[in-house]
């Protein structure tokens, strides 16, 4: 369900799809439209999965490979980058950080050729509709240590064009994050950067080990409120979670929204950015994060200002493109005059 039915106000998100953010934590085929999504099941012949209830990580799971499957031409690939560029726009996103697993694209032949079509077209896209895109190269947990090593060295190979960061996903339950030691190290001699999922469905031990792998973010990360040596850690290091509350209580990593662990870690100085991880899959988009992070987490305007400014910061966005959204954010320091500040 979408945060603009969870209040009274005729359009709450009005006022925070006008700050300007990064979208730093996002997988690139459950980006897809609702709408866009109906269509394909319906030329294809097969029922539209299951939305926003899973009976478990793996349900959920299957639901991500069903997108992927669909994704099963180039145009259809075309179409899903400029559709999820476009809604980010419309979203006051200025940078989006994308991930995707290139070796599973159904249209392509290759994980390579699979990067040399999506590269330009998520640019092209970027263009037509203003904002930033880079690409992060995800490594399947599961798929093994030699899947690790080629996923890094793919992406060290499209350093400079287009590719910015290199991500870990699935189950951290069966593949710590430091079996990706190796493939973490290929990633950063060739200037990129490492945004692992960690501290989801394992606990802070696996936060800790990240931040000692050095890592320039953590998707999620929430887990680390339940040691306050790993959350004083984090904001030690200034490490940057990229947090995404809705998908935490769908997948049961915590209970409901007024649970969720934000406005601790928030509290604690540690530097947090807002994400909707799964929008086809969990019902939101960043902008209905920021919502709820607001009416039913209790989290003040002045810091879901932060929040906007941190996911800037710690994106891998070209400094110009910081400097100006920084400024812009700045200029609105005032939250009587910032898109936050209530309306009449």
């Amino acid at each position: 369900m979408s945060a603009r039915a969870t209040t009274g106000r005729p359009d709450p998100a009005g006022r925070y799809a006008g700050l300007p953010k990064a979208h730093l934590h996002v997988h690139l085929e459950a980006a897809m439209r609702e709408s866009t999504l109906r269509e394909f099941c319906a030329e294809d012949r097969i029922e539209v999965p299951p939305l926003v209830e899973y009976a478990d990580f793996t349900a959920f799971l299957d639901a991500y490979g069903l997108l992927i499957g669909l994704l099963r031409t180039p145009e259809r690939v075309e179409r899903l980058l400029d559709e999820v560029v476009a809604d980010a726009a419309a979203q006051g996103v200025v940078a989006l950080e994308y991930a995707s697993i290139p070796e599973k694209a159904a249209a392509f032949d290759s994980a390579e050729a699979a990067l040399e079509f999506i590269l330009p077209a998520a640019a092209a896209a970027g263009r037509r509709h203003g904002v930033w895109t880079g690409a992060i190269v995800s490594i399947d947990r599961g798929a093994g240590p030699e899947h690790a090593l080629a996923a890094a060295r793919l992406a060290a190979r499209f350093a400079d064009r287009g590719v910015v960061a290199v991500g870990l996903v699935a189950d951290e339950r069966a593949s710590p994050v430091g079996a990706a030691a190796e493939a973490f190290g290929i990633a950063r001699d060739a200037g990129l950067g490492v945004v692992p999922h960690a501290g989801e469905l394992a606990g802070p031990e696996e936060v800790r080990s990240a931040i000692e792998l050095g890592v320039d973010r953590i998707q999620h990360g929430v887990r680390a409120v339940e040691d306050p040596r790993v959350v004083e850690l984090l904001a030690e290091r200034g490490i940057c979670l990229d947090v995404c509350p809705t998908s935490n209580v769908v997948l049961g990593v915590v209970p409901a929204l007024e649970d969720h662990p934000l406005p601790a870690l928030l509290e604690a100085g540690v530097r947090c950015s807002i994400n909707a991880d799964d929008p086809l899959l969990f019902g939101v988009d960043v902008v209905d994060e920021y919502v709820l992070a607001g009416e039913r987490m209790g989290v003040p305007d002045a810091r879901l200002v932060d929040c906007a400014r941190t996911s800037i910061e710690c994106s891998f966005a070209p400094d110009d493109l910081k400097r100006d959204a920084l400024a812009r954010i700045g200029r609105s320091a005032d939250l009587r005059q910032h898109p936050l500040a209530e309306q009449p």
